[in-house]
């Protein structure tokens, strides 16, 4: 029988990476290459299986019949070589490695990041691969140890710990409210400027809530200016642009130096949870048990973020 080369066994990765994500250049991403060397490494597999595994347009990568059926048993085959990682990672004692971490922009940039020199001075042997984005993406196929998302997602296949509650609270810059005004309930914000978050998975802006009367209502406010950033929101407000919503841990920050105030934060509402999901496969992970053990200190049970723009209010 023929052995199954190195070289094969790439192509095999690679297209499976692109068939799963629909493209080349997010295959590339997931696996640290260029995007021509993951078509190359396509091509050369068609070539010796005598296939066509792809419909190709200049939009994206639509499988073939015969390319759904070499999916499913390349999906296989990963899975199975994922395993026996996953049972030598388990083996030792001490972290090790490489460690796979993926998160929202906001938490990533202004939670996690700067609290990741601290988790690698005490696991000097494990790297960290953190890759930031609102992309969901699939941590068995990608290879992700741990996420960290906002929201309880069901997944059968991926174990959930809730590590802090998702505050959302309106800001302001103090000369714009010197300028303006401050609002006093939720319906006052018609007579301000606003700034809002679009999703820019969706496309749709973010409907703001309130706790009025104990039941949360959601406004969509006039916004003047309206930005798929949750760090833009907030340097527009702190330019005098206008009241603008946003995670208090993004906000925290700038309350801590004056250039923002919480406002309408009797109304404030905890809209989700911060969640850290891993694949059942990483359970006994040595990497993942410390990852988890720090981000207990990460986001402690009363985050500090929460304390000065939330606490005291209510």
């Amino acid at each position: 029988m023929e052995q199954l080369g190195l070289d094969r066994l790439t192509g095999i990765i690679a297209f499976a990476r692109s068939a799963s994500l629909g493209s080349y250049t997010a295959a590339a991403h997931s696996l640290g290459i260029s995007p021509s060397a993951v078509s190359k490494s396509v091509q050369r597999l068609e070539q010796r299986l005598g296939l066509s595994l792809f419909t190709r347009t200049t939009r994206a990568l639509t499988l073939t019949p015969e390319g759904r059926d070499l999916h499913e048993r390349a999906l296989r085959l990963l899975h199975e070589a994922e395993e026996i990682e996953q049972a030598a990672v388990a083996a030792r004692s001490e972290p090790a490695g490489t460690l796979k971490v993926t998160a929202p922009f906001p938490i990533g940039v202004h939670v996690l990041a700067p609290a990741l020199p601290r988790f690698r001075e005490r696991y000097p042997k494990l790297s960290i691969d953190l890759r930031l984005g609102d992309r969901f993406a699939d941590l068995i196929e990608e290879g992700i140890d741990v996420a960290i998302r906002v929201g309880e997602l069901a997944d059968s296949q991926l174990i959930t710990r809730r590590l802090a509650p998702h505050w959302l609270c309106t800001f302001a810059s103090p000369a714009y409210l010197e300028r303006r005004g401050t609002p006093r309930h939720p319906d006052d914000l018609i007579q301000h400027e606003c700034v809002n978050f679009r999703f820019q998975s969706t496309g749709q802006a973010l409907r703001w809530p309130f706790r009025i009367g104990g039941r949360t209502v959601e406004i969509t406010p006039q916004a003047g200016i309206t930005t798929d950033f949750s760090d833009a929101v907030a340097a527009i407000v702190v330019a005098g642009g206008g009241i603008g919503i946003s995670p208090t841990y993004v906000a925290a920050p700038y309350v801590a130096r004056g250039v923002l105030v919480p406002v309408l934060r009797e109304f404030a509402v905890e809209r989700s949870a911060i969640v850290a999901l891993w694949p059942e496969s990483r359970r006994s992970s040595p990497n993942v048990k410390a990852l988890l053990a720090f981000l207990e200190e990460v986001f402690p049970a009363a985050p500090g973020w929460d304390t000065m723009v939330v606490e005291g209010t209510r």
